[in-house]
Protein backbone atom coordinates (compact mmCIF):
# COMPACT_ATOMS: atom_id res chain seq x y z
CA UNK A 1 0.00 0.00 0.00
CA UNK A 2 0.95 3.46 -0.89
CA UNK A 3 -1.02 6.60 -0.77
CA UNK A 4 -0.96 10.03 -0.04
CA UNK A 5 -3.61 12.02 2.11
CA UNK A 6 -3.93 15.66 3.25
CA UNK A 7 -3.36 15.51 7.28
CA UNK A 8 -6.32 17.50 7.73
CA UNK A 9 -8.67 14.81 6.08
CA UNK A 10 -6.33 11.84 8.16
CA UNK A 11 -7.17 14.03 11.52
CA UNK A 12 -11.02 14.60 10.94
CA UNK A 13 -11.38 11.06 9.96
CA UNK A 14 -9.63 9.67 12.68
CA UNK A 15 -11.43 11.76 15.23
CA UNK A 16 -14.55 10.52 14.29
CA UNK A 17 -13.63 6.59 13.96
CA UNK A 18 -10.74 6.23 16.93
CA UNK A 19 -13.48 7.20 19.84
CA UNK A 20 -14.99 3.58 19.00
CA UNK A 21 -11.43 2.04 19.27
CA UNK A 22 -11.37 0.41 22.99
CA UNK A 23 -8.35 -0.43 24.70
CA UNK A 24 -10.30 -2.20 27.61
CA UNK A 25 -12.02 -4.67 25.26
CA UNK A 26 -10.33 -8.50 25.54
CA UNK A 27 -10.20 -8.63 21.80
CA UNK A 28 -6.44 -6.23 21.47
CA UNK A 29 -7.54 -6.09 17.90
CA UNK A 30 -10.26 -3.85 18.85
CA UNK A 31 -7.84 -0.93 19.79
CA UNK A 32 -6.65 -0.46 16.53
CA UNK A 33 -8.25 1.21 13.34
CA UNK A 34 -8.36 -0.40 10.21
CA UNK A 35 -6.68 1.21 7.48
CA UNK A 36 -7.81 0.01 3.73
CA UNK A 37 -7.51 1.38 0.29
CA UNK A 38 -11.31 1.34 -1.33
CA UNK A 39 -10.96 2.44 -5.25
CA UNK A 40 -9.43 6.02 -4.91
CA UNK A 41 -10.39 6.40 -1.21
CA UNK A 42 -8.60 5.49 1.86
CA UNK A 43 -11.28 3.62 4.38
CA UNK A 44 -10.63 4.49 8.16
CA UNK A 45 -12.50 1.55 10.08
CA UNK A 46 -13.11 1.28 13.98
CA UNK A 47 -15.41 -1.18 16.01
CA UNK A 48 -16.20 -2.39 19.34
CA UNK A 49 -18.26 -5.50 17.81
CA UNK A 50 -21.70 -3.50 18.90
CA UNK A 51 -21.28 -0.28 16.58
CA UNK A 52 -18.56 -0.10 13.78
CA UNK A 53 -17.70 3.68 12.08
CA UNK A 54 -16.11 3.99 8.87
CA UNK A 55 -14.67 7.30 7.67
CA UNK A 56 -13.80 7.61 3.88
CA UNK A 57 -11.45 9.95 2.73
CA UNK A 58 -9.98 10.94 -1.08
CA UNK A 59 -6.38 9.95 -1.36
CA UNK A 60 -4.19 8.96 -4.54
CA UNK A 61 -3.50 5.85 -4.60
CA UNK A 62 -0.27 4.45 -6.14
CA UNK A 63 -0.66 1.07 -4.61
CA UNK A 64 -3.32 -0.85 -2.62
CA UNK A 65 -3.19 -2.26 0.68
CA UNK A 66 -4.87 -2.69 4.15
CA UNK A 67 -3.58 -3.11 7.87
CA UNK A 68 -4.55 -2.32 11.51
CA UNK A 69 -2.67 0.01 14.18
CA UNK A 70 -3.51 1.78 17.06
CA UNK A 71 -5.69 3.99 17.17
CA UNK A 72 -4.90 6.05 20.40
CA UNK A 73 -1.34 5.81 19.18
CA UNK A 74 -2.01 7.35 15.42
CA UNK A 75 -4.90 9.84 16.20
CA UNK A 76 -1.94 11.53 18.77
CA UNK A 77 0.20 11.25 16.44
CA UNK A 78 -1.09 12.41 13.06
CA UNK A 79 -3.08 15.78 15.15
CA UNK A 80 0.28 16.98 16.10
CA UNK A 81 1.96 16.91 12.54
CA UNK A 82 1.62 20.36 10.26
CA UNK A 83 -0.80 20.53 7.55
CA UNK A 84 -0.01 19.48 3.98
CA UNK A 85 0.41 15.89 2.37
CA UNK A 86 0.97 12.96 4.75
CA UNK A 87 2.52 9.82 2.22
CA UNK A 88 0.94 6.31 3.90
CA UNK A 89 3.60 3.10 3.21
CA UNK A 90 2.88 -0.08 3.89
CA UNK A 91 5.81 -2.44 4.33
CA UNK A 92 4.64 -5.91 5.79
CA UNK A 93 3.26 -5.04 8.90
CA UNK A 94 4.78 -1.66 9.59
CA UNK A 95 3.30 1.78 8.27
CA UNK A 96 5.44 4.17 7.31
CA UNK A 97 4.58 8.35 7.10
CA UNK A 98 6.32 11.08 5.85
CA UNK A 99 5.58 14.19 5.35
CA UNK A 100 8.09 17.25 5.47
CA UNK A 101 10.64 16.70 7.73
CA UNK A 102 9.04 13.95 9.10
CA UNK A 103 9.75 10.38 9.49
CA UNK A 104 7.63 7.98 11.25
CA UNK A 105 7.00 3.97 11.20
CA UNK A 106 3.89 2.36 13.27
CA UNK A 107 4.09 -1.13 13.93
CA UNK A 108 0.70 -2.62 12.76
CA UNK A 109 -2.07 -5.83 12.70
CA UNK A 110 -3.02 -7.87 10.17
CA UNK A 111 -6.29 -6.77 8.53
CA UNK A 112 -7.18 -10.56 8.35
CA UNK A 113 -7.47 -10.39 11.98
CA UNK A 114 -10.09 -7.41 12.43
CA UNK A 115 -13.48 -8.35 12.60
CA UNK A 116 -15.39 -8.23 9.59
CA UNK A 117 -17.49 -4.89 9.25
CA UNK A 118 -21.11 -5.34 9.18
CA UNK A 119 -23.39 -5.10 6.09
CA UNK A 120 -26.96 -4.38 5.28
CA UNK A 121 -28.04 -6.54 2.16
CA UNK A 122 -31.88 -6.07 1.11
CA UNK A 123 -32.41 -3.50 4.03
CA UNK A 124 -35.34 -0.63 3.90
CA UNK A 125 -34.17 3.11 3.27
CA UNK A 126 -35.38 6.52 4.77
CA UNK A 127 -33.78 9.54 4.58
CA UNK A 128 -33.64 12.61 7.26
CA UNK A 129 -32.48 15.82 7.25
CA UNK A 130 -29.51 15.91 9.48
CA UNK A 131 -30.36 19.10 11.35
CA UNK A 132 -33.82 17.63 12.87
CA UNK A 133 -32.22 14.42 13.45
CA UNK A 134 -29.83 16.23 15.67
CA UNK A 135 -32.48 18.17 17.38
CA UNK A 136 -34.30 15.04 18.08
CA UNK A 137 -31.57 12.89 19.05
CA UNK A 138 -30.57 15.73 21.56
CA UNK A 139 -34.06 16.02 22.76
CA UNK A 140 -34.83 12.39 23.70
CA UNK A 141 -30.96 10.88 24.43
CA UNK A 142 -31.16 12.61 27.74
CA UNK A 143 -34.05 10.15 28.99
CA UNK A 144 -32.28 6.51 28.43
CA UNK A 145 -30.77 4.41 30.86
CA UNK A 146 -27.45 3.12 31.66
CA UNK A 147 -28.55 0.08 33.57
CA UNK A 148 -27.58 -2.60 31.93
CA UNK A 149 -29.97 -5.00 34.08
CA UNK A 150 -32.71 -4.07 31.95
CA UNK A 151 -30.77 -4.07 28.13
CA UNK A 152 -34.39 -2.82 26.09
CA UNK A 153 -34.53 0.55 28.12
CA UNK A 154 -30.63 1.05 27.35
CA UNK A 155 -31.95 2.04 23.94
CA UNK A 156 -33.37 5.15 21.56
CA UNK A 157 -36.69 3.81 19.78
CA UNK A 158 -37.12 4.99 16.59
CA UNK A 159 -40.55 3.38 15.60
CA UNK A 160 -43.96 4.23 13.79
CA UNK A 161 -46.75 5.32 14.66
CA UNK A 162 -50.31 6.60 13.11
CA UNK A 163 -48.13 7.47 9.50
CA UNK A 164 -45.37 9.42 12.09
CA UNK A 165 -41.69 8.38 12.87
CA UNK A 166 -41.08 8.72 16.81
CA UNK A 167 -38.42 8.51 18.88
CA UNK A 168 -38.30 7.71 22.27
CA UNK A 169 -36.53 6.83 25.76
CA UNK A 170 -37.34 5.82 28.85
CA UNK A 171 -35.11 4.90 32.07
CA UNK A 172 -38.39 4.22 34.43
CA UNK A 173 -38.02 7.65 35.96
CA UNK A 174 -38.37 10.12 33.16
CA UNK A 175 -39.48 9.34 29.08
CA UNK A 176 -39.07 11.47 26.12
CA UNK A 177 -40.94 11.42 23.15
CA UNK A 178 -40.07 13.24 19.91
CA UNK A 179 -42.39 13.40 17.04
CA UNK A 180 -39.80 13.45 13.46
CA UNK A 181 -41.54 13.37 10.13
CA UNK A 182 -44.29 11.60 8.51
CA UNK A 183 -43.30 7.75 7.08
CA UNK A 184 -44.94 5.26 5.23
CA UNK A 185 -42.09 2.95 7.02
CA UNK A 186 -43.37 -0.32 9.23
CA UNK A 187 -40.41 0.02 11.47
CA UNK A 188 -39.30 -0.68 15.17
CA UNK A 189 -35.49 -0.30 16.18
CA UNK A 190 -34.12 -0.01 19.16
CA UNK A 191 -31.11 1.34 18.73
CA UNK A 192 -28.37 1.32 21.48
CA UNK A 193 -27.74 4.33 23.43
CA UNK A 194 -23.47 4.61 23.06
CA UNK A 195 -24.58 4.24 19.00
CA UNK A 196 -27.02 6.89 19.39
CA UNK A 197 -24.52 9.26 20.90
CA UNK A 198 -22.10 8.47 18.77
CA UNK A 199 -24.23 9.26 15.80
CA UNK A 200 -25.35 12.78 17.60
CA UNK A 201 -21.28 13.34 17.66
CA UNK A 202 -21.00 12.65 13.78
CA UNK A 203 -24.28 14.53 12.94
CA UNK A 204 -23.16 17.52 14.54
CA UNK A 205 -21.20 19.54 12.42
CA UNK A 206 -22.58 17.73 9.24
CA UNK A 207 -25.38 19.51 6.99
CA UNK A 208 -27.36 17.49 4.06
CA UNK A 209 -29.30 14.01 4.54
CA UNK A 210 -28.45 11.23 6.86
CA UNK A 211 -29.33 7.70 5.08
CA UNK A 212 -30.75 5.45 7.51
CA UNK A 213 -30.68 1.68 5.91
CA UNK A 214 -32.03 -1.13 8.50
CA UNK A 215 -33.11 -5.19 8.76
CA UNK A 216 -33.70 -7.09 11.04
CA UNK A 217 -30.58 -6.94 13.15
CA UNK A 218 -28.98 -3.96 12.11
CA UNK A 219 -28.87 -0.54 11.22
CA UNK A 220 -26.79 1.75 9.35
CA UNK A 221 -26.40 5.24 9.00
CA UNK A 222 -24.78 6.74 6.42
CA UNK A 223 -24.07 10.60 6.76
CA UNK A 224 -22.03 11.95 4.49
CA UNK A 225 -18.72 10.63 4.38
CA UNK A 226 -18.63 8.43 7.41
CA UNK A 227 -20.82 5.36 7.94
CA UNK A 228 -21.73 4.18 11.39
CA UNK A 229 -23.90 0.84 11.75
CA UNK A 230 -25.08 -0.45 15.38
CA UNK A 231 -26.53 -3.84 16.25
CA UNK A 232 -29.80 -3.44 17.25
CA UNK A 233 -31.31 -4.37 20.95
CA UNK A 234 -33.44 -7.49 21.10
CA UNK A 235 -36.67 -7.22 23.16
CA UNK A 236 -39.96 -5.38 23.14
CA UNK A 237 -39.81 -1.98 24.31
CA UNK A 238 -42.25 -1.37 26.72
CA UNK A 239 -45.67 0.06 26.33
CA UNK A 240 -44.53 3.77 27.26
CA UNK A 241 -47.92 5.54 25.09
CA UNK A 242 -49.97 4.13 28.37
CA UNK A 243 -47.40 5.69 31.14
CA UNK A 244 -48.68 9.40 29.66
CA UNK A 245 -51.65 11.13 31.21
CA UNK A 246 -53.99 12.46 28.75
CA UNK A 247 -55.74 14.89 30.17
CA UNK A 248 -54.31 16.89 33.39
CA UNK A 249 -55.93 18.84 37.07
CA UNK A 250 -53.31 21.52 37.18
CA UNK A 251 -51.33 23.07 34.58
CA UNK A 252 -48.91 26.57 34.16
CA UNK A 253 -48.00 27.88 31.23
CA UNK A 254 -44.42 29.52 32.54
CA UNK A 255 -41.38 31.52 30.41
CA UNK A 256 -38.97 28.48 30.23
CA UNK A 257 -36.10 31.17 30.66
CA UNK A 258 -37.78 31.70 34.41
CA UNK A 259 -38.03 27.89 35.24
CA UNK A 260 -35.25 27.18 34.51
CA UNK A 261 -33.64 29.62 36.71
CA UNK A 262 -35.76 29.32 39.43
CA UNK A 263 -34.92 25.16 39.06
CA UNK A 264 -30.96 25.89 39.07
CA UNK A 265 -30.78 28.07 41.89
CA UNK A 266 -33.43 25.29 44.27
CA UNK A 267 -31.28 22.71 43.00
CA UNK A 268 -28.24 23.92 45.02
CA UNK A 269 -30.63 23.19 48.22
CA UNK A 270 -31.48 19.94 47.44
CA UNK A 271 -28.01 18.35 46.63
CA UNK A 272 -28.35 16.88 50.01
CA UNK A 273 -31.79 15.28 49.13
CA UNK A 274 -31.17 13.31 46.29
CA UNK A 275 -31.60 16.96 44.21
CA UNK A 276 -35.77 16.47 45.49
CA UNK A 277 -37.40 19.47 44.91
CA UNK A 278 -41.39 20.66 45.62
CA UNK A 279 -43.09 22.42 43.05
CA UNK A 280 -46.74 23.97 44.27
CA UNK A 281 -48.70 25.80 41.95
CA UNK A 282 -51.08 29.00 43.22
CA UNK A 283 -53.99 29.47 41.08
CA UNK A 284 -54.89 32.52 43.09
CA UNK A 285 -51.70 34.01 43.14
CA UNK A 286 -51.15 32.94 39.45
CA UNK A 287 -47.82 31.76 40.66
CA UNK A 288 -45.23 28.48 40.96
CA UNK A 289 -43.82 27.98 43.94
CA UNK A 290 -40.29 25.72 43.92
CA UNK A 291 -39.23 24.89 47.36
CA UNK A 292 -35.74 23.03 48.48
CA UNK A 293 -34.60 22.41 51.45
CA UNK A 294 -30.75 21.31 52.53
CA UNK A 295 -30.83 20.53 56.46
CA UNK A 296 -27.33 21.58 57.02
CA UNK A 297 -27.33 24.82 55.16
CA UNK A 298 -30.89 26.25 54.70
CA UNK A 299 -33.80 26.03 52.65
CA UNK A 300 -35.05 28.16 49.60
CA UNK A 301 -38.41 28.99 47.82
CA UNK A 302 -37.95 30.53 44.68
CA UNK A 303 -41.04 31.91 42.56
CA UNK A 304 -42.16 32.37 38.86
CA UNK A 305 -45.62 33.71 37.89
CA UNK A 306 -47.44 32.48 35.04
CA UNK A 307 -50.72 31.21 33.32
CA UNK A 308 -51.80 28.56 36.10
CA UNK A 309 -55.12 26.76 36.00
CA UNK A 310 -55.88 24.29 39.19
CA UNK A 311 -53.48 24.04 42.18
CA UNK A 312 -51.28 21.36 43.81
CA UNK A 313 -48.02 20.15 44.15
CA UNK A 314 -45.57 17.48 43.04
CA UNK A 315 -42.03 16.39 44.26
CA UNK A 316 -39.32 16.03 41.42
CA UNK A 317 -36.15 15.36 40.96
CA UNK A 318 -34.19 18.65 39.89
CA UNK A 319 -31.57 16.79 37.58
CA UNK A 320 -34.70 15.70 35.24
CA UNK A 321 -36.22 18.92 35.02
CA UNK A 322 -33.32 20.80 34.59
CA UNK A 323 -32.05 17.89 31.88
CA UNK A 324 -35.61 19.04 29.96
CA UNK A 325 -35.68 22.43 30.08
CA UNK A 326 -32.15 22.41 28.05
CA UNK A 327 -33.63 20.65 25.28
CA UNK A 328 -36.51 22.57 25.00
CA UNK A 329 -36.31 24.88 22.43
CA UNK A 330 -39.29 27.89 23.01
CA UNK A 331 -39.70 30.32 24.91
CA UNK A 332 -42.85 29.65 27.27
CA UNK A 333 -43.35 25.69 28.94
CA UNK A 334 -46.33 23.95 30.16
CA UNK A 335 -45.64 21.94 32.89
CA UNK A 336 -48.55 19.87 33.87
CA UNK A 337 -49.65 16.97 36.61
CA UNK A 338 -52.37 15.12 38.67
CA UNK A 339 -51.25 15.37 42.00
CA UNK A 340 -48.53 14.09 44.13
CA UNK A 341 -48.19 10.52 42.76
CA UNK A 342 -48.75 10.78 39.36
CA UNK A 343 -46.82 11.63 35.90
CA UNK A 344 -46.00 15.26 35.38
CA UNK A 345 -44.95 16.48 31.85
CA UNK A 346 -43.30 19.06 30.55
CA UNK A 347 -44.45 20.28 26.82
CA UNK A 348 -43.94 23.43 24.06
CA UNK A 349 -47.75 25.39 23.81
CA UNK A 350 -46.26 25.70 20.52
CA UNK A 351 -44.73 22.56 19.26
CA UNK A 352 -47.08 19.56 19.85
CA UNK A 353 -44.17 17.27 18.64
CA UNK A 354 -41.99 17.05 21.68
CA UNK A 355 -43.36 16.06 25.26
CA UNK A 356 -41.26 14.83 28.63
CA UNK A 357 -42.59 13.01 30.85
CA UNK A 358 -41.06 12.94 34.60
CA UNK A 359 -41.88 10.54 37.64
CA UNK A 360 -42.80 12.11 41.19
CA UNK A 361 -40.33 11.56 44.14
CA UNK A 362 -42.04 10.54 47.51
CA UNK A 363 -42.43 13.42 49.06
Amino acid sequence: MKIQVTQENLNKALGSVARVASSRNTLPILANVLIKTVGTRLSISATNLDIAVTHYIGSKVTSEGSITIPARLVQDFVSSLPSGIIELKLDEYKLHFSTGTYRSTINGISSEEFPVLPDIKDGKEWTIDSGLLKKKLQQVIIAASNDDTRPVLTGVYFHSSEGKLKIVATDSYRLAEAVVMDTKHDMNLLVPINATQELLRIVSDFEGEVRVTYDDQQVLFSVGDVELVARLIEGKYPNYESLIPKKFDTSARLLKSELLNITKVSSLFARENAGSITLEVDEHDQTLNIHSIASQLGENIASTKGEIQGEGSITLNSRYLLDALHVMTGEDIVFSFNGKLEPSMLSDPKDKDYIHVIMPLKS
